[in-house]
């Protein structure tokens, strides 16, 4: 059927005709009768396009590459010419057309595109990944280098002091409030960071020198192989700083109180006649815990030991705990109420007075049993670790506790008498039971009647918080350490993972509950004192003591060493945990130059304590060479004997810690900068030897006698002294260490560089010269004068003609260069060729020098040559001095002659012009 056009067809006609009508008049103007007209279709006129647009002139280097890719038959005319002809706008598109009903088509085809874009966003997505993750590890990397470079310049990076905290100005608690502090590898470079070059205040420096009598009583202990307290004279040390630090000292007291009661040390008997046997009988403590804490952590021993860390980090918090207590009752007597009773439960009842009775009533969530919170009273007597007083209390109100919970007291009393805190199994499913009953889903529960049971059952270990009971942060570590279980999958290890999953941040905010994932944890401050001091110094200590108690010591002390105010006590910390042999070190093909913290071949967390100790000692070791040392050998605490070890691992590790050790003495003596007198003794002027303090200590290194002692680490200190080109102090070690065939080949080395260098080294020359004299006077004194010496003595004296040449003394200077005996001045040929003969057995010092020493000995005759004829005498001596002049000068143009192959050529040429120069 026809279909007329419609009005808006005609229109758009009338416009196409337009438009072609215009589009002819473009060139209208343009006569070209000659040219015919050509018409294109849209086909024909799109590829003459593509074809205009490659049409470019092919360069000579592609015209070669296609020449190189034809031999391979490769057409690239044709694939360059469909590239040029592909079509990207159908990529796309489905291959076979699909039609407006096939569903099944429509719905598979859209798959296939999303599946692309997944693919594709997937890409995009990892591409992106690959480069933030590229960008992460750059500047990772440079804030490695930064720390190292601050730390080998003696620079701290640290971060923007924060605001101090006034919150609380009353009685403290045994943690403090602790935010997390910004770590140092993790800083850039903006404007929250400052570097502040180290200072040591005197405080600092007061502390420090305390700390060095401890480690040096240490060590000879360790000598004796005697007991030795550490912990309690660093505790000591700790609570004795001075003003200003009074707050981290009190801190780090408290936090060594743990690591004693984990340790079991005991306090240093009196030094009496009467007691004398017991001291040397006394148990040597040292690396006691190494055995079971490398160990296989599902060992026997490992479990063992994990057991006594958390008892002895929980009867610290319960010391601690009870000084609180104490402290709050004696502060508020009003409120306590304490009266004329002293036993520990009236106290425990005093403070309950002050903590929750307001206003003539006691707290809405207590329990009253007899008008009294008993369950409150009989918690805090066991959380400040009175459990026969707490079973007393429940014994003298039997009859009212059996009436509410007849299986509480049989309970109770077998967890006390328990060694291990435990109850029977049939005790523990009634506790159980009455639990689920009356206090699980209880609305109206006392709290502390929830923890009791909690914690003499081990009910629920899961649910880690009980309100208004951990509402502080020592609260809650206690009874998660109250509530672990080795036996059943809830020890210290688990508890450790706990912590570290909060984190620290966990352990900041104003939350008054304990500490769950959701919310963090609550601190009060020091039990012992006022908060008072650096916010981030203090926090930081607190977040070290919370790893201390879960056993993770190695990320204790590093978290201490981030923060610069408590380096010092790091360090100290470090000491303690080595000695005792809770510190886990890496291997040396672990260890950087950088990381604290080293994540071993085994899969445990182990600390670079050789890196911490260099570092500590690094600030003091020149002035300081005999306080460093002591430092040093605490790094051979790390170092048990390799028979002790029970794997290949460890006996590296071993090895390696005593290496370690070694080379760090060896590195102070090198910083001494010679003056090292003291350390590692001298020469007196008739040669003989005083020693150091540094051999009484021989057998904290592992050394047997004096001459490995000789070997190991005075050579060895010299090698790194030529290594840093300072030769002088490697000669004077290399004489210390008996080393006399060293010293000598050195010394000619030494003086050998020294002549080819313009001046003969100057200032640092005639120093050398000067000890080279000594020592070789030395060995003529001791009688020990070999060939190799007297080379040493004519590298001396041609060393001595050049600085009186330089001064212009060329008599002084000719007598130099003949005293030597190095170039036969006599004239003589015999004895020139049977010199030439003799360089092939001297010391390579003197035969590579000969040039130099040829060129300055014609250099004297020139200048004496000069002098002689313009000086005031006679004509006959004159002509006499010239002629013996003359003489000299043809040997040493002679000796040249013969040993050419040896001397360059200009030094050759100018030998001659010289000798021409004085023969007239």
């Amino acid at each position: 059927m026809y279909n007329p056009p419609t009005q808006s067809d005609l229109v758009n006609m009338a416009d196409l005709s337009s438009l072609l009508a215009s589009s002819r008049q473009l060139t209208a103007h343009i006569p070209r009768p000659d040219l015919p007209t050509i018409n294109l279709g849209l086909d024909q006129i799109e590829q003459q396009s593509r074809r205009l647009g490659g049409g470019q002139t092919t360069a000579p280097d592609q015209a070669k590459a296609s020449y190189l890719l034809a031999q391979a038959q490769i057409d690239t005319s044709a694939l360059g010419s469909q590239v040029a002809n592909l079509n990207t706008n159908q990529t796309f598109a489905p291959l076979q057309p699909i039609n407006d009903t096939d569903i099944a088509g429509f719905v598979r085809h859209a798959h296939e595109q999303s599946l692309i874009a997944s693919i594709e966003e997937g890409r995009r997505e990892t591409e992106a990944e690959f480069y933030r993750v590229l960008e992460e590890r750059s500047r990772r990397d440079w804030e490695n280098r930064k720390k190292k470079i601050f730390e080998e310049l003696g620079v701290k990076v640290d971060s923007a002091p924060a605001i101090p905290s006034t919150e609380y100005a009353g009685v403290a608690n045994a943690f403090g409030k602790s935010r997390l502090a910004a770590s140092t590898s993790g800083r850039g470079l903006g404007l929250n960071t400052s570097v502040t070059q180290t200072k040591q205040t005197m405080p600092m420096h007061q502390k420090m020198m305390a700390y060095d009598r401890v480690l040096s009583h240490l060590n000879n202990a360790r000598l004796a192989q005697t007991a030795f307290p550490l912990i309690f004279q660093f505790k000591a040390v700790a609570s004795e700083t001075p003003q200003g630090s009074s707050a981290i000292g009190q801190q780090f007291a408290e936090t060594l109180e743990i690591l004693l009661e984990i340790t079991g040390e005991q306090p240093q008997l009196p030094h009496s006649h009467a007691q004398a046997h017991l001291l040397n009988n006394s148990p040597v403590l040292e690396r006691s815990f190494a055995k079971p804490y490398l160990a296989d952590p599902q060992s026997t021993i490992a479990a063992e030991l994990r057991e006594k860390i958390v008892n002895g980090a929980r009867t610290a918090l319960e010391k601690q705990y009870w000084q609180f207590l104490e402290q709050t009752v004696h502060s508020k007597p009003m409120d306590a109420a304490l009266g004329g009773d002293p036993g520990l439960a009236n106290k425990v009842r005093a403070f309950l007075s002050v903590r929750f009775y307001k206003g003539g009533r006691w707290e809405d969530r207590l329990e009253l049993i007899a008008a009294k919170p008993l369950w409150a009273q009989m918690f805090y007597l066991i959380r400040t670790g009175n459990l026969r007083e707490a079973l007393e209390v429940a014994m003298n109100s039997e009859r009212q506790l059996n009436d509410r919970e007849p299986h509480f007291i049989p309970a109770l009393r077998a967890w006390v008498e328990s060694t291990d805190r435990s109850i029977p199994r049939t005790s523990r499913e009634r506790l159980f039971s009455a639990y689920n009953a009356r206090i699980a889903f209880g609305a109206n529960v006392d709290p502390f009647k929830q923890a009791l049971f909690k914690i003499i059952g081990r009910i629920e270990p899961h649910k880690k918080t009980v309100p208004l009971v951990t509402s502080t942060t020592e609260d809650w570590i206690w009874f998660q350490l109250a509530m672990v279980d080795e036996q059943e999958g809830n020890g210290l290890k688990e508890l450790g993972e706990l912590l570290e999953s909060y984190g620290e941040k966990h352990f900041t905010g104003p939350s008054t509950e304990g500490p769950s994932p959701s919310a963090s944890i609550s601190m009060s401050p020091s039990l012992l004192g006022m908060a008072t001091g650096s916010s981030t110094a203090t926090k930081k200590l607190n977040w070290a003591r919370l790893l201390l108690v879960c056993g993770l010591f190695e990320k204790s002390v590093a978290a201490m060493y981030e923060h610069p105010e408590l380096q010092v006590e790091a360090i100290h910390l470090a000491i303690s945990l080595a000695y005792y042999g809770l510190l886990r070190v890496p291997a040396r093909q672990e260890m950087t130059d950088v990381d604290i913290l080293i994540q071993s071949a085994k899969g445990a967390t182990s600390l670079n304590f050789a890196l911490l100790i260099n570092r500590y000692i690094r600030q003091f070791q020149k002035t300081d060479p005999k306080e460093a040392v002591q430092y040093a050998f605490c790094v051979g605490l790390t170092a048990d004997r390799v028979a002790s070890t029970t794997s290949d691992y460890d006996a590296t590790v071993s090895r390696d810690q005593l290496e370690l050790t070694r080379e760090i003495v060896r590195r102070v003596i090198v910083n001494c900068q010679g003056k090292w007198e003291e350390l590692i003794g001298g020469m007196r002027e008739d040669g003989t030897r005083f020693t150091g303090v540094l051999e009484h200590y021989l057998p904290l290194l592992q050394l047997n006698s004096t001459p490995e002692y000789y070997d190991v680490i005075l050579k060895g200190a010299a090698t790194m002294c030529e290594e840093d080109r300072r030769i002088t102090d490697a000669i004077k070690l290399y004489n210390l260490a008996g080393a006399r065939d060293t010293v000598i080949s050195c010394l000619a080395r030494a003086l050998g560089e020294l002549l080819s260098e313009p001046g003969g080294g100057g200032v640092e020359g005639q120093e050398l010269e000067n000890i080279a004299q000594q020592v070789i006077r030395m060995y003529e004194l001791r009688g020990e004068r070999t060939k190799e010496s007297q080379e040493v003595v004519k590298l001396i004296r041609a060393r001595s003609a050049m600085d009186r040449y330089a001064q212009g003394d060329m008599e002084g200077a000719l007598e130099a260069i003949e005293a030597s005996d190095i170039i036969p001045l006599d004239g003589d040929l015999r004895s020139l060729n049977r010199r030439v003969d003799q360089f092939k057995f001297m010391d390579p010092a003197i035969t590579r020098n000969l040039g130099e020493i040829l060129m300055l000995t014609m250099n004297i005759i020139v200048g004496l040559h000069a002098r002689t004829k313009t000086a005031n005498i006679s004509e006959i001596d004159r002509q006499s001095r010239l002629a013996r002049l003359r003489q000299k000068a043809k040997a040493v143009s002679t000796l040249a002659g013969l040993q050419r192959m040896s001397i360059s050529s200009d030094i050759l040429g100018q030998l001659n012009r010289l000798e021409v120069k004085v023969a007239h």
